[in-house]
């Protein structure tokens, strides 16, 4: 599929200009900054700066005062108390982080992951009885609660508190929460609202550490797992979450936790390790766990605090991501299959698959592997005890989550964001939902977003490129949503050396433009153009400019994103 290349809006001149002097940098990074809306000295120092010392204060969120007074009462008189989160990395981040710190404080403590096949997400019944059961009376939930209301009446009756540290849109009313941690909900003036689950339970324990005055440094060694959130969940990468994600990056290339550490060291070894490192790496093997079996066996690692105890305990991990592996490639090849050969869907706007042996636990990354093959918003469903599961990905600027919301006459339970969510819908409503859903998608969806983008931000000359420009790109790490890696666009270049393929898949070549500047580069799967950049031809690239280390020797290379003729 050809991708359709925008560029960025160029901005403001006079204050690239201006910035470029007070910061002493190019025009190009100048230009950069500002289409992030850094356009001051002081913004500009903030974000090639992080500091701890700008994290807001826990109390200007709605109900911590609350939360906080219900906590200690809880520790004083020894109630037993549970921390619930759902069962992706998200979720078991926070519960990992929540659990910790207060078992330090309380040892009458527990934690609690649902099963996502007996249980489905988020709060459940099971969960409330299982507290109920066990004289618990205090459930701080983390990612999840925040539409629960009906089963937090249900807490209530069986005279169970509920804290509820949520990051997803609240619905119109407010579940009936001693407490509820959501900066989204509509009271709530906290100053940032992009906070991941695992980020407000990390605000719940700054909060109790603050007033009670604790030291910094306790509630510091979770901040790699807030990391891990921050990375896996795709939130977004500014403002308090940047902040938390530099020094979690931090933490875990200088002194991990145990159960991180023990995960990182079942991948590749690195002198640095990134956040693309913790999304294709460390997150798949914590989310493998609630996928394929229990994810309770994610948390018993995040919390371990012996190594070789955590060591084990990851390998089971590692083996339950390379059996997700393989179902998702079963599937993903299915599911294609599916869309290729039955007649009249490759023709719709949407692709809603279900498969009655698929297994629920994959669907979710078989829907992103379909939006990738065929760029359409796609609902992939599995059944289970007669009900279909499914999960939804969508494609840029279409909201999924809105879709869904228009079909919920056909829909049992929802919920997600603009682009991920999750359902679920009774068999014998499922045509129906799925011919609404793709009147919904006909109806509302632009031409322009069912073809992929490759969104450039600035056009440069390769001549442009030098170490300076390499390490200030470096320096705008850690990247992510709202502040993506640059991309670059240069015409009229071509393969200075005979371009080559890698593994049948990538290119590797040596791009020169009309200077006798020339860069390595590699285009990973991009290996259709090799007829494109073979033979002298010029063509346009678009790319990224990252640092490449071989051998003990630093230099620019290209990452290419996109070729056109």
């Amino acid at each position: 599929m050809e991708n359709r290349w925008s560029a960025k809006p160029l901005p403001n001149l006079e204050i690239v200009a201006r910035l470029s002097q007070e910061i002493n940098v190019s025009q190009h990074i100048a230009s950069i900054l500002v289409q992030r809306e850094i356009d001051t000295f002081e913004k500009a120092k903030q974000f090639f700066r992080p500091s701890l010392a700008d994290l807001h204060d826990p109390f200007l969120m709605k109900d911590m005062d609350i939360a906080y007074s219900r906590i200690k009462i809880a520790l004083q008189n020894q109630e037993k108390m549970m921390v619930y989160g759902d069962y992706d990395v998200d979720g078991t981040t926070a519960v990992s982080i929540v659990y910790s710190y207060f078992k330090t404080l309380n040892q009458n403590i527990e934690y609690y992951i649902p099963d996502r096949y007996k249980e489905g997400y988020g709060i459940s019944r099971i969960g409330i009885d299982f507290a109920a059961e066990n004289n618990i009376s205090l459930i701080i939930a983390l990612d999840c609660g925040i539409r629960s209301n009906e089963l937090i009446d249900y807490a209530n009756s069986k005279g169970i508190d509920f804290i509820i540290c949520d990051h997803h849109l609240p619905g119109e009313t407010l579940p009936k929460a001693k407490a509820i941690l959501n900066p989204k909900r509509f009271d709530c003036t906290y100053p940032y609202k992009e906070l991941s689950g695992a980020g407000i339970g990390f605000k719940l324990i700054q909060a109790y550490s603050k007033k009670e005055g604790f030291s910094e440094e306790k509630i510091l060694e979770y901040i790699d797992l807030v990391a891990v959130s921050i990375a896996s969940d795709l939130v977004d990468m500014r403002g308090e979450n940047r902040i938390l994600a530099y020094f979690g990056l931090k933490k875990l290339n200088e002194n991990p936790s145990i159960g991180l550490q023990s995960l990182l060291d079942g991948t590749v070894a690195k002198s640095k390790y990134s956040i693309q490192d913790i999304i294709f790496g460390i997150g798949p093997k914590i989310n493998a766990a609630g996928r394929i079996a229990d994810a309770k066996s994610a948390v018993k690692v995040l919390i371990e605090q012996d190594y070789s105890t955590a060591r084990q305990l990851s390998r089971i991990l590692n083996d339950r991501n390379d059996e997700r592996k393989e179902l998702d490639t079963d599937i993903t090849k299915e599911a294609i299959n599916m869309v290729e050969n039955t007649n009249g869907l490759l023709d719709r706007n949407s692709i809603v698959l279900r498969g009655e042996d698929w297994h629920k636990g994959v669907v979710g990354i078989v829907a992103s592997r379909m939006v990738e093959q065929f760029y359409k918003p796609t609902i992939i469903f599995s059944l289970n005890d007669g009900i279909y599961t499914g999960s939804a990905r969508s494609v840029k600027n279409f909201d999924i989550h809105e879709a869904i919301q228009s079909c919920s006459q056909y829909v049992d339970q929802f919920g997600g964001h603009k682009y991920a969510a999750g359902l679920s819908v009774k068999l014998e409503n499922f045509e129906a939902f799925a011919e609404a859903f793709e009147n919904v998608v006909a109806n509302t969806i632009t031409e322009s977003s069912l073809v992929p983008e490759v969104e450039y931000d600035l056009e440069l000359q390769l001549h442009e490129i030098n170490d300076k420009m390499m390490s200030l790109i470096a320096q705008m790490a850690p990247f992510g949503p709202g502040n993506t890696v640059p991309i670059f666009k240069t015409t009229n270049v071509k393969a200075q050396n005979t371009a080559r393929v890698l593994k049948d898949k990538h290119l590797k070549l040596q791009l020169s433009g009309n200077t006798r500047h020339t860069f390595d580069a590699i285009g990973f799967g991009l290996a259709e153009h090799f007829h494109t950049v073979s033979n002298g031809n010029i063509f346009n690239a678009c790319y990224c400019i990252e640092e490449n280390n071989y051998n003990g020797r630093v230099s620019v290379q290209l990452r290419l994103r996109d070729i056109k003729p």
